[in-house]
């Protein structure tokens, strides 16, 4: 027996009026999810806890079976670890945007236009970064897909209680980066930190990428903006806390981080972005791969392309890419034999919102032996009527390793 947890990013929303107060879920023409929620059992999940607003971070590490309260130090060491960076102990690693800011320095665009080609030729520069003040300490850029890229500080007497440089809109200057608890290691890193920002732009705003996407109207990568400082954690290896085989297919570094910190092995795809352009046939493909003809037993993916679209406010583009969803890769899995398939969302990214928000998440379990209920549509309200009824994301691995019948009894 074999388990998939397959988590479309931000799938979950909220009702809206342009949909008849429906959800993009609900709205959608989802056939095969459809089939798989009255063959299986459903329910509705709050990845950490209800009304806490998790992070795609954190959410995959309580669904993994962590406690995030516990593991998470930030979201940077985890994206530095999934695009391949080794981070040591007392390295500092950030998550960081490719971002676009004019003469005065204000933000028009935090993702650079969704930038896709020419990132690791920005990097290639920023590599060459030294600060006149800091000779000792490394700085290490990393790109990773799309407008995403990772920063790490290398050096002695760093801390990762430092601020944020992001400003989250439009319309304003990076934020300056203070230290959290007023040590001087924080104070040190706060101030390197602001003048990385600083000497990005200097370094690649007449970078060739960015001159010919000015060329092309295009808004131009002209500045990195950090975020989600954290020092590098220890983490249980998943093969051995749940006795599994384990292996992560996912578009972003970030989950291929955390599940890298997990153990779990990486498999690589091409052609995937993160976003609603990705190439989903690739992403079945390498799954029933995978499934069929690796020696693996535990597989956790991550689609992404919802997430996005609800991050941009696109009601169209979250329902559309849903069914395409539906359409290339549930038609595929929905019929995998002698597997254990959940199907859920890390959180919800409601189009009103723009952003992560506290509602639980719709979820299916189907495989042999799973008690069926009578939902027979995949949605947030149908899947509440179902079976598992609500629970936690801390609660998925052992309720999958128990059906996978490779749990251990508590107590005599």
């Amino acid at each position: 027996m074999k388990g998939i947890i397959l988590i479309m990013d931000g799938m979950g929303d909220r009702p809206l009026k342009e949909l008849d107060y429906q959800t993009p879920l609900q709205a959608a023409n989802t056939p095969n999810m459809d089939k798989m929620a009255e063959e299986g059992i459903n329910g509705i999940m709050d990845s950490i806890a209800p009304g806490i607003i998790p992070g795609s971070d954190t959410a995959h590490i309580s669904i993994l079976g962590y406690d995030p309260y516990v593991v998470y130090t930030g979201r940077g060491p985890f994206e530095a670890s999934g695009v391949g960076v080794d981070v040591i102990p007392g390295d500092i690693a950030f998550r960081c945007n490719f971002s676009t800011v004019d003469e005065d320095g204000i933000v028009t665009d935090r993702r650079a236009g969704r930038i896709r080609e020419g990132t690791k030729d920005i990097v290639d520069v920023l590599n060459t970064m030294v600060l006149e003040d800091y000779p000792d300490v490394k700085i290490i850029f990393k790109e990773s897909t799309g407008h995403r890229a990772v920063l790490v500080l290398r050096g002695e007497g760093l801390s990762d209680k430092v601020s944020d440089a992001d400003p989250k809109v439009e319309g304003n200057k990076p934020k300056e980066v203070v230290a959290l608890d007023g040590s001087k290691e924080a104070e040190k890193t706060a101030d390197i930190l602001n003048k990385v920002v600083a000497k990005s732009y200097e370094m690649v705003k007449d970078h060739p990428v960015n001159l010919e996407r000015i060329e092309n109207n295009e808004p131009p990568a002209n500045i990195v903006i950090p975020r989600g400082a954290g020092a590098v954690p220890v983490v249980e290896p998943i093969n051995e806390k749940y006795e599994v085989n384990s292996a992560c297919i996912a578009e972003t570094g970030l989950i291929m981080g955390i599940c890298r910190f997990a153990g779990m092995d990486i498999i690589e795809m091409e052609g995937v972005t993160g976003g609603v352009d990705t190439d989903l046939n690739v992403i079945v493909d390498t799954i029933l791969d995978q499934v069929k003809n690796s020696n693996h037993d535990f597989f956790l993916i991550n689609i992404d392309g919802a997430d996005e679209a609800g991050h941009d406010g696109n009601v169209k583009e979250k329902l559309e890419f849903i069914e395409k969803v539906d359409e290339v890769v549930m038609s595929k899995l929905k019929d995998l034999e002698d597997v254990i398939l959940i199907l859920t969302a890390d959180h919800s990214t409601p189009i009103s919102v723009m952003n992560h928000s506290g509602d639980p998440v719709p979820m299916i379990i189907k495989g042999p032996e799973v008690r069926k209920d009578d939902v027979y549509k995949f949605s947030e309200v149908d899947a509440a009527k179902g079976g598992l009824c609500r629970i936690r994301g801390s609660d998925v691995m052992n309720i999958l390793m128990d059906l996978m019948n490779n749990s251990h009894k508590f107590g005599a």
